[in-house]
């Protein structure tokens, strides 16, 4: 099957883009994990005036969607740029609240729409910590009953992403309860993690371009890298797992709302995750040592998509729904 999207969808990516390349991302990555989350912050803003956030809130909550292919389109481009912060979290929770009945929902749906409001969210045991807690707004915890969750003051390690903190939560007053409780939690899961694999695609395909960028001017023996086939081979097989993981992603969009949408996000997932870790490897070998520098922006993503790999289920848990579906 042949998945493209139309011009109004391209041009909604290709401005998002745009805007973000303006902006610049690597100082906000680099000073979001040490608390300062203002440069972050101002990311999240030109974002939601996009109309990003409003993608994932229904219409009845100030929203537009949820327009599953328009948010995978743009979570690609916000991992093409590393923005940080609780990005899929506050996506996910957007679903959560929105498929619960919570009563929360009505205060904290508007406000994710219009990008003012962060919020984090723990899925135990598959997602069992609260990603940048102590930067959001909401915590919530869906352990089946949706609760107000209360964050501890440090993260569980220091992260290998610096954008990347992590929580311990503890689950506090129910929000909502029951069967629409249960069934919202698996729906969020299942959204977070088809917006965690759009981010892992984009954040591969940026990885790709600047190892091809870096291949083209560095020098050895005279001639550029690039030039040589053991460089060419690594660039290409990382270039075509990400060619391949890109219509299971876009195919699990459009399988939103059926029976088959959790079997095919966890597929988009593994594909995902496996081309987004090839692309930082091959980067990494690409660049030699400098991939490593803290001073070199290349290195913030490198990191990322090591710490992407297994957030929101690791490939081997994705294969084993895939089987277990088939």
């Amino acid at each position: 099957m042949r998945f493209v999207l139309d011009a109004e969808q391209k041009m909604f990516g290709e401005t998002l883009h745009k805007l973000l390349a303006e902006a610049g991302t690597a100082e906000a990555i680099r000073v979001w994990g040490g608390g300062e989350t203002g440069p972050g912050r101002a990311l999240w803003a030109s974002v939601a005036e996009a109309g990003v956030f409003a993608l994932a809130v229904p219409e009845e909550h100030g929203g537009a969607g949820p327009l599953p292919v328009e948010l995978v389109t743009a979570m690609e481009v916000l991992g093409r740029h590393a923005v940080p912060g609780p990005v899929v979290e506050t996506l996910a929770a957007a679903e959560l609240l929105a498929r619960s009945g919570a009563g929360a929902a009505a205060e904290w749906l508007p406000r994710i729409a219009e990008g003012e409001a962060l919020v984090s969210l723990a899925l135990p045991p598959a997602v069992p910590y609260a990603l940048d807690a102590g930067a959001a707004g909401l915590v919530l915890v869906a352990d089946g009953a949706v609760r107000a969750g209360t964050a501890e003051k440090r993260p569980v390690a220091e992260p290998l992403d610096p954008a990347r903190r992590l929580f311990r939560v503890t689950p506090g007053e129910a929000l909502a309860e029951g069967d629409a409780a249960r069934a919202a939690t698996g729906a969020a899961y299942d959204f977070g993690v088809l917006m965690c694999a759009a981010q892992q695609v984009g954040l591969g395909r940026a990885l790709l371009d600047v190892s091809v960028e870096y291949a083209k001017t560095r020098k050895q023996f005279g001639r550029p890298i690039g030039e040589f086939q053991a460089i060419k081979h690594h660039l290409a097989g990382a270039l075509v797992e990400l060619e391949f993981a890109r219509p299971l992603l876009f195919g699990a969009a459009l399988a939103y709302g059926t029976p088959e949408f959790a079997r095919d996000v966890s597929a988009a997932k593994v594909a995902a995750s496996d081309a987004s870790y090839k692309a930082a490897k091959v980067a990494l070998q690409v660049h030699g040592a400098i991939g490593y520098t803290d001073e070199y922006d290349p290195s913030l993503w490198i990191r990322k998509a090591r710490a992407l790999h297994s957030a929101w289920g690791s490939p081997a848990e994705h294969r084993a729904r895939v089987a277990a579906a088939i």
